[in-house]
């Protein structure tokens, strides 16, 4: 059973509820910069229907369905989707969660910053998929040459210009608030983020006592594996596992940075849980 499903809090999101008929844990999903969470609804269905885990998927704050009017008048920055809303999301699941093991699942952004959200002690697993502290000199040329081009150059003209930049720009397919690209463009371009962001709180050693997962695809050229093998820097004293896929193990010939959660790479999703 699906439902749409309103979550209060600092700034109101929208977002599904997986139901499992007999759920043994509940998820919540927290997606990539300018993903819209119905790109999400066959893994989450997936989830409810087949591993028995009830999964919440959601839009950031001022996002596509938690989009309150123009794009240009965001305020909210990367650090409130990925900490304040996450943080609202996984409240309002917590709530409804009935004593079931609770699961903090993140795709590349939504899993930044679950170590500085609140009482991570009581976490069941957690799981991250082509999430890590990226640099622009991580990328691999000629991709690189894109994001200098993104992040130096058509990025800040278009945030100047419009109030965000536009889904062309980006390469998202969606437009991208002006003070979320710029938070990401200071993160993205400076080594250490996001402890060097004096916004960013810190995270407390051992904020989880459940495992942690950090999964890597060997084409992702976005948030390549030797960004995400530095996940351990996010997640201090924790007992961390970096599990590193190619497509070719999966019979896939590339799934990249975005494509693990479409339908037709559901090979994959088993030992994303595993």
């Amino acid at each position: 059973m699906t439902q749409t499903v309103t979550i209060d809090g600092p700034a109101p999101l929208t977002g599904t509820f997986f139901a499992a008929d007999a759920p043994r844990a509940v998820a919540v999903l927290n997606g990539a910069t300018g993903v819209p969470h119905r790109f999400y609804r066959h893994f989450a269905a997936w989830l409810a229907e087949t591993q028995n885990v009830s999964c919440l998927t959601y839009d950031y704050s001022d996002f596509g369905a938690s989009s309150r009017g123009p794009v240009r008048d965001v305020t909210a920055s990367m650090l409130d989707w990925g900490l304040r809303d996450t943080q609202t999301a996984r409240d309002w699941l917590e709530a409804r969660a009935e004593g079931l093991p609770l699961w903090l699942m993140g795709h590349s952004l939504g899993g930044l910053m679950l170590a500085r959200q609140q009482r991570t002690k009581d976490i069941a697993r957690v799981i991250t998929v082509c999430t890590g502290p990226v640099h622009t000199t991580d990328h691999p040329w000629p991709f690189q040459a894109t994001v200098r081009a993104l992040w130096f150059v058509v990025g800040p003209l278009s945030a100047a210009t419009f109030g965000y930049v536009p889904r062309q720009v980006s390469g998202l397919g969606s437009d991208i608030p002006g003070p979320v690209f710029k938070q990401w463009k200071r993160w993205c371009t400076t080594r250490g983020y996001p402890a060097k962001d004096p916004c960013v709180p810190a995270a407390p050693m051992a904020a989880f006592s459940c495992p942690i997962r950090t999964v890597s695809l060997s084409d992702d050229t976005s948030v390549p594996p030797i960004a995400v093998a530095r996940m351990t820097e996010l997640y201090p004293g924790a007992d961390t596992e970096h599990l590193a896929l190619t497509p070719q193990q999966f019979g896939l010939k590339k799934v990249g940075h975005i494509d693990a959660f479409r339908r037709e790479n559901a090979k994959l999703w088993p030992a994303l849980i595993a």
